[in-house]
C-alpha cells in the first residue's frame, strides 16, 4: 500500500489558525497568502495541511500555540502559597487555586511569602520562552524594604547587584515612596528581587508581582484567578518572541 501524503494529513492550516484566536478563516488565509506564516520553519501555502499536536506554527516570526486543549490561567498567589504542584510538607499550593481538569503547571516561581500574579498552563512551549532569560520578558514587583534607599543604593540595583550567583542584569527601579520601589527585572533567579534588596541593605518586608510581560489585573484579587483572553494570550506569545519580533 502506498505511503499516504503527509500533505494530505491533519487539518487545514487556515482552520488551525483560527480556532487559536487568529481571526476568522478568511483573515487566516489571507495571512498565508501573504507569506506571513510559516511550519515547521517553511513558509506555508494555501492548502497545507498541518497536525496542531507536532506542527510548529509561527506567524510574522512568533510562534502561537495551535494544539488543541491549551488553557492559560492569570491567578493572584497569595502569600502562604507554594508554587509547586505538590508540596511535601502539606502546604496549599497555586495549583490548588486553580481547575484540576486540565492538568496545568505554574509558569515560575513566586516564594513562599511573595504575592502577587503567576500564570498557570499546559502550553509548555510558551511557558519555556517566558521563563528564559534570552526572550527579555519584563517581571515588575511593588517591594517594601526596610528603610529607605540611598541614591547609591538605587544606582546598584539599576547597575547590577553582585549575588553568590553571579552579578544580575540592569533592572529599572522607581522610587514611588519612601521605603516602596517598583523594581523590573527579565531574570528569574530564585528569590531574586529579595537578594537585590539584602545586598544593598535594605532587605523587603513585602514584595508583590504586579506585571508580567504585558499582562497586569489590579482588579484580580488575591486567591483568585481568570482565563487569558486570547488577545492576551496573543500578546503574551510575542513578548516571549524576544526583541525585534514585537
Amino acid at each position: 500500500m502506498p505511503a499516504r501524503d503527509p500533505e494530505r494529513q491533519g487539518e487545514r492550516l487556515q482552520k488551525v489558525l483560527a480556532r487559536a484566536g487568529l481571526g476568522s478563516r478568511r483573515h487566516c488565509e489571507e495571512l498565508i497568502a501573504a507569506g506571513r506564516v510559516t511550519v515547521d520553519g517553511e513558509v506555508a501555502e494555501l492548502g497545507r495541511r498541518v497536525d496542531p499536536e507536532t506542527a510548529r506554527i509561527a506567524v510574522d516570526g512568533v510562534v502561537v500555540g495551535v494544539r488543541p486543549g491549551l488553557v492559560h490561567y492569570l491567578v493572584n498567589k497569595p502569600a502562604g502559597v507554594v508554587t509547586t504542584a505538590h508540596d511535601p510538607q502539606g502546604r496549599p499550593t497555586v495549583l490548588d487555586l486553580v481547575p484540576a481538569e486540565p492538568r496545568v503547571f505554574p509558569v515560575g516561581r513566586l516564594d513562599l511569602d511573595t504575592e502577587g500574579l503567576i500564570i498557570c498552563t499546559n502550553d509548555g512551549d510558551l511557558a519555556h520562552r517566558l521563563t528564559h532569560p534570552s526572550h527579555g520578558v519584563d517581571k515588575e514587583y511593588l517591594a517594601q524594604v526596610r528603610g529607605r534607599p540611598s541614591r547609591a543604593a538605587l544606582r546598584r540595583l539599576r547597575d547590577g547587584v553582585e549575588l553568590d550567583d553571579g552579578p544580575t542584569a540592569p533592572a529599572r527601579v522607581t522610587e514611588l515612596e519612601p521605603g516602596l520601589l517598583r523594581i523590573v527585572i527579565h531574570e528569574g533567579r530564585n528569590r531574586q528581587v529579595r537578594r537585590m534588596c539584602e545586598a544593598v541593605g535594605h532587605p523587603v518586608l513585602r514584595l508583590v508581582r504586579t506585571r508580567i510581560g504585558p499582562l497586569t489585573d489590579r482588579r484580580l484579587r488575591p486567591g483568585h484567578w481568570r482565563p487569558l483572553t486570547t488577545d492576551e494570550v496573543r500578546a503574551l506569545e510575542r513578548a516571549a518572541a524576544g526583541p525585534g519580533r514585537r
